[in-house]
Formats: C-alpha cells, structure tokens, sequence
C-alpha cells in the first residue's frame, strides 16, 4: 500500500507543476491519506499523510504561491484520517482479546470430549447459532467411572448469557455427581433438584417454571456391550448398524430436567445393545430443526445411511458440512453432536437369551425387562 501511495503523490506533483497555473490538481493529494487508513496501519497512514503535505508544500514553491485554504484542509483531513485509523487499530486490538478471553473461557466451559473414553472412542462438535460464539445454551460432558462412562448431551431453554450460565451449571453439577450417585435414575433425580434449585436463585420467581433443560443421561458399561439411558424431554440417540439407523426411543420419557417437582415424575432406566461395530450418535434439536430456504427440516436420520464410517470424527465431519450446507451457512439454533463407538479390543461379550431361534436380541429392543415393546426385525437383522 505504501509503494501505492508514493507512486500515486508523485504522479499527482509531477502532473500538477506540469498544468497551467489555473488548474489545481494538488487538491487530489487530500484522497490520498483517506485511501491509505482503509488498508495501512496508522503508522503508514500517518507517513503517507507527511508525503502528502510534503508534495503539496513542493508544488506550492514551484508555482511561486502559497493557496492556504488547501494547504488546511490537507492538514486538517490527514490529521482525522490518521487519528480515525489509530483508533479503529486500538478498537480491533480491545476486541480481538476480549474474542480471546470469550473463547478461552467458552473452551473451559465447554471443552471437546477426549477422542479415547476406556473401551469408547469418541467425537463432539458444537455448532453455535450466534456469530462468532463458541457455545450457547447446547450442553454435553463425559465422565469415567470405576465401572464404565457416564454421558449427558442437554439443551437449555433459551438464548444467550443465561443458557450459557444455565448449561455451564449443569456440566459441573453433573461432572461431580456422575462418580458419587450408583444410579442413572438417582442422577437424573439430582441433576433436576440442581437446576430448579439454580433457577430458584438466577431467575425471577414466576419465571421458575419456564428454567429447564432437556437431556439424555446415558451409561456404557466397560464390560458388556450394551447402553443405559434416561431420557428426560430429549430426542432419543441415533443407533447406527449396519446400513440401519433407528432412534432409541425411551419407553418413558420423564420431563425435562428442572420439572421433575412439577408432575411427580419417576426416572425410567432404559437398556440397549450396543456391540463394537455399531455406532451412536447423540444430538440436540438444533439439527433435527434445521431448516433450508425452502422451509424443509434437515432429515438427520436419512443422511446417516450408509453407515460406513471408520471412526466418530467421520460421522461427524460428514454430517457438520452436510448441515451446514443444508442450511446455506448458518443454524438457526445451536446444535451439539456427539459420536460413539465400542472399540472392540478388551470388549466382552455377554451371552444374551436367543430370540425367533437365533442367538442374540432384535439388534434396537431395550435389554431390559419391562422398557418397552420389542422392535420387530427380520433374520437377516439379527446380530
């Protein structure tokens, strides 16, 4: 931009001690201080502006006449310019850190799962709805126990700074609790006594009722292979098999975390297979409600087909580009998505009772007796 500058000052005096007297082309070195603050630092910008008036004082001594009100208004233009510059550099530098610090702090509330949880590999991705955040109300978190991992993806009811308290509350609550409480059901029961307890204190009374939080609480157990899980007002988790993708639909939905107080709710424990080549993908409504321009939601299930993806960062490239492109650019809500894979080394199969005269269970049936309604499949669908 500099060596712009200079040849465009040169140009200028060279020209205008060439012309007759009666044309003035040195007011033209006036643009050439305001152009440079566009694209140079304040420092170039305020050298262009001494080479400007330089110019202009030369071109005054070789036409043997002095015109001040050009020489003033060069003076008084360069001086803003410069100053204007200086100041939006100063305004860039103030939001770049305080970018920095949001980011960190995002991260500290909201870190990626490790891609290795004991006999799980895993992936989280984090789409946020507002520009140039990180997290928003979307919240997920894992937790290592003595007998396997603990998982919790939720999504808190609004927008903006109380979301983001809202989720960060919840991922400590349940960080903490995870390892103490021996029970899905007994964890769901706290982590609802905490938020409401929460909302009783950050928000106005006769706002409590609205503070809630959806969410799916899930267990996988290091030594068999199957998924605990419960769901509280949560889209049900994704199983991917095969060229199969089938929600895993929880036989009693309890109520959004947060609620619990209000309907005397009671936390079902719902049980599913999960064998080292299957896949599951945990979500929030962000991307179930995705809408492209022409209105039509994303269809996340039908996306997923085929499954041949060789580990959960795929899946979820894939499926973050895919939404992405689905929407043209940007969500309309925040969207958190977690991948899940059994690595089959160290994994022990338990025996499980045969059913339709194979070995094994219908491969989307809960395990558990009294969850809810076998799904019916075909032999060629059985594990």
């Amino acid at each position: 931009m500099l060596t712009v500058a200079v040849l465009l000052i040169l140009t200028i005096t060279l020209i205008d001690v060439q012309v007759p007297h009666s044309v003035h082309l040195g007011d033209l070195l006036i643009m050439v201080p305001a152009i440079a603050s566009w694209y140079a630092d304040s420092r170039v910008t305020a050298l262009v502006t001494v080479m400007a008036v330089g110019a202009l004082m030369a071109i005054c001594m070789v036409r043997g006449s002095v015109n001040p009100p050009q020489v003033v208004a060069l003076l008084a233009t360069s001086v803003v310019v410069t100053i204007g510059r200086y100041l939006a550099e100063r305004r860039q530098r103030e939001l770049i850190q305080v970018r920095a610090v949001a980011e960190t702090a995002q991260r500290a509330i909201l870190p990626a799962l490790p891609s290795r949880l004991g006999p799980l590999r895993l992936a989280s991705a984090y789409l946020a709805a507002e520009e140039d955040a990180r997290i928003g109300g979307d919240l997920y978190a894992a937790v290592r126990t003595s007998t396997g991992t603990r998982l919790i993806i939720g999504d808190v009811r609004g927008k903006g700074l109380p979301a983001i308290s809202g989720a960060a509350h919840l991922i400590g609550t349940f960080r903490d609790a995870a390892r103490r409480l021996a029970t899905l059901p007994e964890l769901a029961d706290y982590l609802d006594s905490s938020v409401r307890n929460n909302a009783l204190e950050d928000v106005e009374r006769d706002e409590v009722e609205e503070a809630f939080v959806t969410a799916t609480i899930l267990e996988i157990p290091d030594d068999r292979p199957l998924v605990r899980s419960v769901t509280c007002g949560h889209p049900p988790p994704l199983l991917l098999r095969a060229n199969d993708v089938v929600p895993l639909e929880a036989g009693h939905p309890a109520p959004p975390l947060g609620l619990g107080a209000l309907t005397q709710s009671t936390y079902h424990l719902d049980t599913f297979s999960l064998h080292a080549t299957d896949m599951l993908l945990l979500y929030t409504d962000g991307a179930l409600e995705a809408r492209n321009a022409d209105g039509a939601f994303y269809p996340l299930a039908k996306r997923l087909i085929p499954h041949n993806y060789r580990h959960p960062a795929a899946l979820l490239d894939r499926l973050r580009n895919d939404l992405l492109n689905h929407v043209g650019g940007r969500l309309g809500d925040d969207a958190a998505l977690i991948a899940i894979e059994r690595h089959p080394v160290g994994i022990h199969h338990t025996s499980e009772p045969s059913v339709g005269g194979q070995t094994g269970r219908p491969p989307y049936a809960p395990l558990a007796a009294g969850s809810w309604t076998p799904v019916a499949r075909g032999p060629q669908q059985m594990r």
